[in-house]
């Protein structure tokens, strides 16, 4: 049952749905986004919503080879519902998959998965900070998107020493600008190489207390924004998801997990701005 809500909270958590539907609308199998619309679902009582939202989320894990966590969805839907004839039909059909050796696929759409393989590909002199600059290298040079000698020209080069006295403009911003590489064609890129939803931050309801229960200084660095939070997770807006030293500080910063959502960066610029006044 729904617990007892404000009138500000249930507006929020309206605000959230109708955000997130629209993600799973053009990405039906980002289970992130999924969770995300189950807990605001149950949330405002709306049982049947997050029952479908449960089912989805299975389904997306099957579909990215996540064998134990469908497994585990499914059968947290059945301890509610256990005469729910579609999943009872879908764990038999997981159970005849393996029994014919169905493989388990790791998927790259889980931040804590992704991280754990963006830091492993590093190379060994950058793990200490890795900014995700030779992921991004990889991602716009290799496919040829930019030149070697753009890149070198329009990634900066982070100063940890010091507070920020600006926001540090994002890569992505910098390609824009220049008439390098525009905002459109990067972030399609970024959104269908990383699988990471893309979220219209300038159309977002933004918790503003949360974002700035952040240190101001990480934010502006590395031009992130946590813009809402859905149980225990954090939901942070960002246009370099490579980014390991910028969401291990982010981690520091908070008990929950961070879960990275892809933006413009200007609707990100802006709203830094905006949240911290500056």
């Amino acid at each position: 049952m729904a617990g007892i809500l404000t009138p500000e909270e249930e507006a929020q958590l309206k605000t959230t749905i109708e955000m997130f539907e629209v993600i799973v609308q053009a990405q039906p199998d980002d289970f992130q986004s999924w969770e995300i619309l189950k807990e605001a679902y149950s949330k405002l009582g709306r049982e049947d919503d997050a029952l479908n939202a449960s089912k989805k989320i299975a389904e997306a894990y099957l579909k990215s080879g996540q064998l134990s966590s469908a497994i585990l969805e499914y059968e947290t839907i059945l301890q509610k519902y256990p005469d729910d004839p579609d999943v009872k039909k879908a764990l038999e059909e997981i159970e005849s998959k393996a029994s014919a050796g169905f493989a388990r696929i790791p998927s790259s759409t889980d931040t804590d998965l992704f991280t754990k393989e963006v830091r492993a590909a590093a190379p060994v002199d950058r793990v200490e900070l890795n900014d995700g600059r030779d992921e991004m290298y990889r991602l716009f040079v290799d496919s040829k998107i930019i030149s070697p000698t753009d890149f070198d020209l329009c990634w900066q080069k982070v100063d940890l020493r010091n507070p920020p006295e600006r926001i540090i403009e994002p890569f992505l911003l910098i390609l824009h600008e220049r008439n390098i590489a525009p905002v459109e064609k990067t972030i399609k890129l970024l959104c269908e190489k990383t699988r990471f939803a893309f979220i219209p931050l300038d159309k977002y309801d933004i918790d503003v207390e949360l974002a700035r229960s952040f240190p101001k200084e990480i934010c502006m660095r590395w031009c992130v924004l946590p813009f809402d939070r859905m149980s225990k997770t954090v939901m942070v807006a960002t246009t370099n998801p490579f980014n390991i030293q910028a969401l291990e500080e982010l981690k520091a910063a908070t008990p929950y997990r961070i879960l990275w959502y892809i933006t413009t960066p200007q609707d990100l610029v802006k709203q830094i701005r905006k949240v911290y006044r500056i």
